[in-house]
């Protein structure tokens, strides 16, 4: 029988970002943080061209599938489909998740949601879980919305039952407050992609999550 999608999504995420990398690599940042506690691993990549995307992917894909991690790739349904990808994310002005379901029957698809006037037709969607994106501000986002904030948080909890996975401006300084608002996940880029040690930073960002959650 199948994990349910809440239970597989639950945890920290990390957003990747080849450039925050830096000379380490994507895929030895990534390893390091899943060796820290990294449950989910989306791959974003806006600016590769799709061959080495994909090659990227399925490199990830290799990588975490024998650890039980599962990959979502950001808006690309192509590239997802290509490397056998777990999931897709996408936006509000990318392919509808009614799309993505038909060739992803099974995947995790997710959405990001700005706004709580979006979660209305949201909710009719076949989507998995939510995106609340950003929580506070941030600067690794170009086009990023107004910051939700944790009031803006807890508005979503109240009005779905979705899995909601928290990203923009997180770190351990409140990864335990964005719980405490509602949320099922904390997804973070640069607090992971830009750490010294992205595998004590992942210890340090799932401490924070588990033990300040109200």
């Amino acid at each position: 029988m199948a994990e349910p999608a809440a239970a597989r999504l639950a945890g920290l995420h990390l957003v990747t970002d080849s450039t925050l990398c830096g000379e380490r690599g994507l895929l030895a940042v990534v390893e390091a943080a899943v060796r820290g506690g990294v449950r989910v691993v989306q791959l974003r990549e806006k600016t590769l061209a799709t061959r080495p995307f994909v090659e990227r992917a399925r490199a990830l894909k290799a990588l975490l599938q024998p650890l039980g991690v599962p990959l979502i790739v950001n808006d690309r349904l192509d590239v997802a489909l290509a490397c056998g990808a777990d999931g897709v994310h996408v936006g509000q002005e990318d392919l509808s998740p009614k799309d993505m379901r038909r060739w992803m029957p099974q995947g995790l698809i997710g959405l990001s949601i700005e706004r709580l006037d979006q979660l209305d037709a949201a909710e009719r969607l076949p989507v998995d879980y939510y995106g609340a994106s950003p929580v506070f501000a941030t600067a690794t986002k170009a086009d990023a919305a107004p910051a939700l904030g944790l009031e803006g948080l807890r508005a979503l909890r109240a009005r779905t039952t979705r899995p909601l996975v928290a990203i923009g401006g997180i770190g351990a300084h409140n990864a335990g407050a964005v719980m405490a608002a509602g949320a099922d996940a904390v997804a973070v880029v640069s607090a992971l992609c830009a750490a010294p040690d992205p595998e004590d930073a992942a210890r340090r960002l799932r401490a924070a999550m588990e033990t300040t959650r109200a």
